[in-house]
């Protein structure tokens, strides 16, 4: 009889030594939605070791469930959000144990690489936040909303990826950054489709100095996206992709601060998510009533060359460790 094959992913699973099925069942829901709904991340994700790849699933995976709750178009839960997030808060001191996979497997993450538990409440708290936040008046009060909800996804990857000796302070901050340019051109492409969740992430400071309304943006929205685009808008999208580019330098020394075997996995995020601020402007800042997105050859030339470059990478860390000391 032919054996059933095996699910993709196995393979990590086995190279992190991940032997009890239930947790093996939960990462594999967490690779599900990691490459359903964050294909560039998970894309990245494949330049790393095998053994580590199962914990950022897990990580993703935690941050996607959770953020659906709130970011749903067709179907948002807050009150579910809540409960959820009340739960799993309270299994990381073992009042409770969660009860689907992706809490298992995030649980499972924290106790293996002792991710920082106040993180987890952080990014929790700006999920919440979601729920009756509705704008930023300033960008330093949008940046207390992203520290949850992105800069901590930074701190909570960088035990997996492994700092340097020495640079954990440096690298950490370096996390926070990238976390943050990150989210940023997730808000720049998202522009429109936040609107239809009632919300804006381009800081109410911003528009005023542009002369951009909520109104206009939401004409611009209804008109389509082959519709002439307000100037108004353009120079603040404009703007806002200026500014983002300057947080993606500021964090970028920090990927030389990571092991060499992780480096060109978070390269390879950091050109492709870079790329996300070339197609809005390839798209002449239309946005608002479309999404746009990294074209699937850019993507391959920057992931290809990388996958080499990581392969040789772990070949060579093989080869030095398997030389006798001096």
């Amino acid at each position: 009889m032919t054996p059933s094959p095996r699910p993709p992913g196995s393979a990590s699973l086995d190279a992190a030594g991940i032997t009890d099925p239930q947790l093996r069942a939960d990462l594999l829901e967490c690779r599900r939605l990691h490459a359903e709904h964050g294909k560039t991340y998970f894309l990245a994700t494949a330049l790393l070791p095998p053994a580590k790849r199962p914990w950022v699933w897990a990580l993703y995976g935690f941050a996607r469930y959770a953020d659906e709750f709130v970011d749903s178009l067709t179907d948002p839960d807050p009150a579910a959000l809540v409960a959820w997030s009340d739960e799993f808060l309270a299994s990381l001191d073992g009042r409770a144990q969660p009860t689907e996979p992706v809490g298992r497997a995030m649980l499972a993450t924290v106790r293996r690489w002792d991710v920082p538990l106040g993180t987890v409440t952080a990014f929790l708290d700006s999920m919440r936040a979601d729920i009756t936040t509705t704008h930023y008046p300033t960008y330093a009060d949008l940046q207390v909303y992203m520290y949850g909800s992105a800069n901590v996804i930074g701190l909570q990857m960088l035990p997996v990826l492994q700092p340097l000796p020495g640079s954990e302070a440096e690298a950490a901050h370096r996390a926070e950054l990238l976390g943050e340019a990150f989210q940023v051109s997730n808000f720049i492409r998202d522009v429109g489709e936040d609107l239809d969740r009632g919300r804006t992430y381009l800081p109410d400071e911003h528009l005023v100095a542009f002369g951009v309304t909520r109104e206009l943006l939401e004409a611009g929205r209804r008109a389509g996206p082959d519709a002439p685009l307000d100037g108004r808008v353009k120079e603040l999208l404009r703007f806002e992709v200026a500014e983002n580019r300057k947080v993606y330098r500021e964090a970028e020394p920090g990927i030389d601060l990571l092991h060499p075997t992780s480096r060109d996995s978070i390269r390879c995020a950091f050109e492709l998510y870079g790329g996300i601020l070339g197609a809005v402007e390839d798209a002449d800042y239309r946005v608002l009533a479309q999404r746009v997105s990294v074209p699937l050859p850019r993507r391959l030339a920057v992931a290809l060359p990388a996958l080499a470059r990581a392969r040789a990478a772990r070949r060579e860390m093989t080869r030095w460790r398997s030389l006798p000391p001096p």
